[in-house]
């Protein structure tokens, strides 16, 4: 296996990469073989993306050596399951979050073994890691819309930033959409009327419209002013953006991240109902559980938020049937008869650049 340092053609150091082969698969198999190749969707090759950039961190950590020096061999059937027990267990992360970082590790490993066969016993070994079951009517985490209400509260609109901040949250709160739906969001796909609305692309490919409220549109309207000032509502520019050297580029979902916990943090001083891990997925269940209380239809709520299958949204119902036992239980106080009866050329130096070099980032 190839471990040396590498050189460029123009003799510029490409940097201390330990184990060449194993980035340059990384991001072959980003670049190349999931997008041209397999033809996935470009949420897909995000997620695979983050998976892998998971997996590298934590050993990395986990063996004590810069993420540069993380090599082939460290990718073990015991690193993996300790990976992937951290996800479970410190993180906190879902079942089938847990099951699709698998699942990415493995399609790599898939991959790597077909263009270097001396990988074909570790991807055997790695292949018999089962999935995690995960049950479909567990209770669903979600924020009550009191905590809704004080996080969005927290960013100084004083501020570009915070101005920007909290229109993210109530975009994603009001669409109820994933994280990268929002991202990928452009401004033409946005339509202002009488029953304003805004086109989002989710998994696979699909398209679907989501109305926005009223008090979303006052909101945008502002935003634009602000950050896009000038455009019309035909500009192919993303809504949301950071501007690197004059490029106008989609917002990286870390930040989005970073900016969250920070303003639940501060809104966990105000209010000991927020939660104390807030993720992007969580306004998602949240928007979907409250129109549920309020009593929309499970039905509409599956086609909202663009579920393959009606037994996905089922979760909501489950979740409120659970609310529901534990007030009466809280209200009767334990004194029920029944209970008396029955007792988840450039030189690289730094991890940042090393992860946009070979598609990790």
């Amino acid at each position: 296996m190839e471990t040396s340092e590498c050189n460029d053609s123009g003799g510029g150091a490409m940097g201390r990469v330990r184990d060449v082969q194993l980035f340059t698969l990384f991001r072959n198999f980003l670049t190349i073989y999931l997008p041209v190749q397999r033809k996935v969707s470009e949420n897909t090759v995000v997620d695979y993306r983050i998976s892998l950039n998971q997996l590298i961190e934590f050993i990395s950590k986990k063996q004590q050596v810069p993420y540069m020096s993380v090599t082939f061999e460290m990718i073990t059937k015991d690193n993996v399951n300790s990976f992937l027990d951290y996800l479970t267990e410190e993180k906190k992360f879902a079942p089938a979050t847990r099951n699709n970082r698998l699942a990415a590790i493995k399609s790599f490993l898939s991959y790597a073994s077909g263009v270097h066969p001396e990988y074909i016993s570790l991807m055997g070994e790695i292949s018999t890691i089962k999935i995690q079951k995960d049950d479909p009517f567990s209770k669903v985490e979600y924020m009550s819309e009191l905590a809704v209400e004080t996080i969005l509260k927290m960013p100084d609109t004083r501020t570009r930033i915070g101005l920007r901040d909290q229109f993210f949250m109530i975009l994603l709160y009001d669409t109820g959409a994933r994280i990268q739906e929002i991202i990928d969001a452009k401004i033409c796909e946005v339509k202002i009327s009488s029953t304003s609305s805004i086109q989002l692309h989710g998994k696979g490919n699909k398209i679907r419209i989501v109305p926005l409220m009223e008090n979303t549109v006052k909101h945008f309207k502002n935003y634009m002013k602000e950050f896009h000032s000038g455009e019309t509502w035909e500009s192919q520019n993303y809504i949301f953006y950071a501007n690197h050297h004059g490029v106008m580029e989609k917002i990286c979902d870390d930040t989005i991240r970073v900016r969250m916990n920070i303003y639940a943090e501060m809104a966990r001083q105000e209010c000991s109902e927020v939660p104390e891990r807030v993720h992007p997925h969580l306004w998602r269940h949240s928007r979907a559980m409250h129109l549920y209380q309020h009593g929309m239809d499970l039905t509409l709520i599956s086609q909202w938020l663009g579920h393959k299958q009606f037994t996905t949204t089922l979760v909501y119902a489950h979740a409120d049937t659970e609310t529901k036992r534990k007030a009466i239980e809280k209200a009767i106080g334990g004194t029920s008869p029944i209970e008396q009866i029955s007792q988840a050329t450039y030189k690289v130096e730094d991890e940042e650049t090393l992860k946009r070099l070979y598609g990790l980032k």
